[in-house]
């Protein structure tokens, strides 16, 4: 029996006009709740008086989705409403964490509720909320002087606007570089029907942009280093004009973390994770770079022997060094060499029209839930699928879990990587009902051309799956207030659901499930796959160490006391941890997306993550990944309580999944490429 989801789907029907009038009833209909909450007499004040936790809510949750234009919108005036707007809401909550008297109001409640023996009858998630709005307070600075208070408002006004104009800069990125056919000798016909091709004086050019799966195939394919060399700088320089904003975000940090006593920015950031402190980054980093090091240093001279070889054979001079573009180009030669793969072929085995569809369905499996295609719901764009997500087997309305929106296909101006957005968070109304989640994953995953459809790399199939995680930590998450719900978790372990699913994709009978030749039908042969299995671990080592290079530039840049050359600590950092070397220095931090989107100081959580998630695939999923009751303990153990719980919570959850404390022996086979330290 179908049942009408107890929610609407949103509408997406916005104007420029009535995003501007929407904003603006908002932020005044949350400030007239935080001057009633301002006034209260101390002595009226207890947790029934604090409506702030459904209001910031309900505000958020008329703001969230007027910002998420800027991000997917193919109109530049709805996506500069949508930018105007969401500066407007950053402010008026930098405006709104800075209130004295709401913040009064808080501590008067906290101080009532525990003097009147009510903090007893408050349930767990409750005495949390009350202990967050009173942190929230003191990390906003509200201890400080009033005169400290004004500079520190107008710094966190101005890091936000500066942040913002980043990520618009990123988004608004159009650039491009121009090839010959001769120099795009070694890259597939196939990609190269995909670029725009025009006629230069008397000769054929081809148009690339700087997306990744444009850019990318020269960088691994070219067999000219110089145009592999164009390439990869025209890539890392690609968004120039954030390099003085990012340097300018960072000295806001400086300035912010110091009015509020800490000794770094990192140490700000991370007093609210599982790391605790910026040292406690610095150590953990340090100790994975301690192993990873000899590793790369092998991998470096397989790769730089390759180089050598093929250098001599075509008269090359040759000077014993692995240039940042070189590493995608032989490490693409010699797992084709080594183990005769190609990945121009398994590509042609992962159709966007069969992966995506199969990989909700082993989800849906998983996961005990069914998700239902709303054609004629309204989007923000003609290409985007909704869903309405249900229970397996709903016995009544209240099997709703919530919608999910899938805008999968590259355009121009369109947010340029794979992300999920909770534009949504669900939580308990005051009337007893339930507000419902809504997730979008938005990415570029493949066009197709004249000769085929839409293929995805076998990376590409990894990533959907690891965000389809997030939609889904996103979705069956069950809070009853909306700040604790899905991955508000300690950014160190949000990315180890995810991270524990992206297993998945390497599991033979997964992968024959996933596959069809787009031409044949034929899922991936057992001898493919045993060499893609295979390829896994191929130069692991060079691969970790890059990840370990963001982490550390991300932690430094944090952490140091003044400003530096930014552009010339990422090239000398790049050579010293990703043992990759550059030729001109190009300011390629200035694309880093995660420093001025909300992930400042957290690159590191992707390694820290890792320990949780292969702990958890290896004890519990390894031997049967497929198992609805292994799938029900993830949600229940892992996804359900979001943040609800004490800051031990992401420890004790694992803890709960696992049967016992969890520890880094898997994460260390997985970081070291398979083996296992004495």
């Amino acid at each position: 029996m179908a049942f009408t989801p107890p929610q609407p789907p949103m509408k997406w029907d916005h104007s420029e006009q009535n995003i501007a009038e929407l904003t603006k009833q908002a932020i005044e209909k949350y400030g007239a709740v935080l001057d009633t909450v301002g006034q209260l007499d101390p002595r009226d004040c207890n947790f029934d008086s604090l409506a702030l936790a459904q209001a910031k809510t309900a505000f958020y949750a008329q703001a969230e989705p007027l910002g998420f234009y800027r991000n997917v919108s193919a109109s530049k005036e709805l996506c500069d409403a949508s930018t105007e707007s969401e500066s407007l809401v950053r402010e008026f909550g930098v405006e709104s964490s800075m209130r004295v008297d709401v913040f009064k109001s808080k501590a008067a409640a906290e101080k009532n509720i525990k003097e009147s023996g009510q903090w007893e009858k408050l349930s767990s998630e409750e005495q949390r909320l009350v202990e967050k709005m009173i942190l929230d307070g003191t990390r906003a600075g509200l201890a400080l002087p009033a005169e400290k208070q004004e500079e520190l408002k107008i710094l966190k006004k101005e890091l936000s606007q500066v942040c913002l104009e980043s990520q618009k800069n990123l988004n608004e990125e159009n650039g491009h570089i121009t090839f010959t056919e001769e120099e795009l000798k070694g890259v597939q016909n196939v990609v190269l029907s995909g670029y725009t091709k025009r006629t230069e004086e008397g000769q054929n050019v081809y148009d690339v942009t700087f997306k990744g799966l444009d850019i990318f195939p020269i960088t691994e394919h070219a067999e000219n280093p110089e145009t592999r060399k164009r390439a990869q700088e025209g890539y890392e320089s690609r968004s120039a004009i954030n390099t003085p904003v990012l340097a300018k975000a960072l000295e806001l940090r400086r300035k912010i973390a110091s009015l509020l006593g800490y000794k770094t920015w990192a140490d700000y950031v991370t007093e609210v994770k599982m790391v605790k402190s910026g040292k406690g980054v610095e150590d953990f980093l340090n100790g994975v770079e301690e192993k990873l090091l000899p590793i790369g240093i092998k991998d470096r001279e397989k790769l730089l022997a390759m180089k050598k070889k093929e250098h001599e054979d075509k008269g090359l001079p040759f000077d014993n060094k692995l240039y940042t573009w070189d590493f995608g180009y032989y490490n693409t030669k010699y797992v084709k060499e080594t183990l005769d793969l190609d990945g121009t072929l398994i590509k042609e085995y992962f159709p966007v029209s069969v992966v995506v569809p199969t990989i909700l369905e082993i989800y849906q499996n998983l996961l005990a839930v069914r998700f239902e295609e709303m054609k004629d719901a309204s989007v923000w764009h003609p290409e985007v699928q909704v869903f309405a997500v249900w229970e397996k087997d709903p016995k009544h309305e209240s099997g709703f879990v919530g919608y999910c929106y899938l805008d999968l296909l590259p355009r121009p101006g369109k947010h340029n990587q794979t992300s999920v957005w909770p534009i949504l968070p669900g939580y308990d109304l005051p009337t007893g009902k339930r507000s419902y989640p809504v997730s979008a994953m938005v990415a570029n995953l493949a066009t197709p051309t004249s000769e085929r459809p839409a293929l995805m790399r076998h990376h590409d199939v990894v990533m959907f799956f690891h965000e389809m995680g997030h939609i889904f930590h996103d979705l069956l998450s069950k809070t009853k207030f909306a700040r604790f719900h899905g991955t508000s978790v300690a950014l160190d372990f949000g990315e180890a659901p995810s991270q524990m699913l992206e297993n998945w994709c390497w599991e033979p009978r997964i992968l024959q499930q996933i596959s069809s030749h787009y031409e044949t039908k034929e899922p991936l042969s057992p001898e493919l796959i045993e060499k893609l299995l295979k390829s896994r671990y191929v130069n692991v080592g060079l691969f970790n160490l890059q990840q370990l290079f963001f982490a550390k530039f991300d932690l430094i840049i944090h952490t140091e006391q003044t400003a530096e050359d930014y552009t010339h600590l990422w090239c000398s950092l790049r050579e010293k941890i990703s043992l990759r070397s550059h030729d001109k220095e190009c300011p390629a931090q200035s694309a880093f997306g995660h420093l001025t989107g909300g992930y400042d100081v957290g690159y590191y959580g992707y390694t820290y993550s890792l320990v949780f998630a292969a702990d958890m695939y290896a004890t519990v999923f390894k031997a049967d990944p497929l198992d609805p009751v292994r799938g029900r303990l993830y949600r229940d153990k892992i996804l359900c309580a979001g943040s609800s719980r004490d800051d031990r919570y992401s420890h004790d959850c694992a803890q709960e999944f696992l049967g016992r404390p969890p520890n880094s022996e898997a994460f260390l086979r997985e970081l070291l490429g398979t083996v296992v330290l004495g």
